[in-house]
């Protein structure tokens, strides 16, 4: 019998509250997301933080605070130059300082309401709000960390995996059986991850582009290369699952409508491979141009196709189309 697909908490409540902070965490699991979604990255003292980039202008009121004016600078991150403040110039207290902003105030200006209310969380209070909300519900709330830039932060001698594995294990997570998913768009740090720790792993996947690490090696293959068969094959030695953007199974048209299911579930089923589909969100920008008013009809089609996942910025939503 087919599981009922998992509903990750993208953010957090990300829909509802600035993403990545123990607001939309706490909502998320209050709506009954089964696992919630968050993006590491990395202080200047070693400390993991979630944040969906080391950037931290963009979700937080960093560039109001005069003493840090100078930490503005100019850095090369995954082949891309970015200019602003980045998490790993900053210590933890400093970090502690700074307040959360909504990323997309445009879009979601409702959620500007709680600008500069919350802190940025670091991975361990995170850790600390599920464990208490599981034992209040009675119920297993699971962890989902991406890793981002792992190359980048390993480059400057600040890498993010044995912190990630040691504080997972300090808390009680261990075993292949364990509410933790690992993800990464990059491939060499899963490898290294896999051969560290037996805790799930995902392979994310993009309709573009392809994993930093390989393009520093000159491995010419794109994402769109890894969903072939022989790709495939690879993740399955190192991953539980490919967490996929939803363009690759349900392709989208010039107009924005869907066109046919592409074969990638049965293709990843071939290697034992679960997967997990993102990022679902309410907003008509976000979604087919004949689904637009009708977010839950996104959800069921995609559910009906038999995936084992998927991320959203409104579980709430995710979880009425579920059942």
């Amino acid at each position: 019998m087919q599981k009922l697909p998992i509903i990750i908490a993208h953010r957090g409540a990300s829909g509802y509250r600035p993403e990545h902070t123990l607001a939309a965490y706490e909502l998320a699991i209050d709506i009954g997301a089964d696992f919630i979604e968050l993006d590491l990255v990395i202080t200047k003292d070693g400390v993991l933080i979630a944040r969906h980039e080391n950037e931290l202008s963009e979700t937080t009121d960093v560039a109001f605070y005069p003493q840090f004016v100078n930490r503005q600078t100019t850095k090369l991150i995954d082949g891309k130059t970015k200019t602003g403040y980045f998490a790993e110039d900053f210590t933890l207290a400093e970090i502690k300082m700074l307040r959360a902003k909504e990323r997309i105030p445009q879009l979601r200006p409702q959620n500007t309401i709680y600008d500069g209310r919350f802190q940025i969380p670091t991975f361990q209070e995170v850790i600390d709000l599920v464990k208490c909300k599981s034992s209040q519900t009675g119920r297993v709330i699971g962890i989902y960390p991406e890793t981002k830039h792992p190359t980048y932060f390993r480059s400057i001698g600040l890498p993010l995996e044995d912190i990630l594995i040691e504080t997972l294990q300090i808390n009680g997570y261990e075993g292949s059986d364990a509410p933790v998913f690992i993800q990464s768009f990059e491939v060499s740090n899963l490898k290294y991850l896999s051969a560290k720790t037996n805790f799930p792993l995902v392979q994310l996947l993009n309709i573009n582009g392809q994993p930093y690490d390989l393009a520093l090696k000159g491995d010419p293959r794109s994402y769109l290369d890894l969903i072939k068969a022989e790709g495939l094959r690879e993740i399955s030695n190192y991953a539980r699952a490919v967490g996929i953007h939803k363009n690759l199974l349900i392709p989208i048209d010039s107009n924005g409508q869907l066109l046919s299911p592409t074969s990638l579930i049965q293709d990843a089923g071939q290697f034992h491979l679960l997967v997990h589909v993102w990022t679902f969100r309410n907003e008509d920008l976000f979604l087919p141009s004949n689904l637009r008013g009708c977010p839950q009809k996104e959800y069921e089609l995609f559910f009906n196709l038999g995936i084992d996942g998927v991320f959203s910025d409104h579980p709430d939503t995710a979880l009425a189309a579920r059942s």
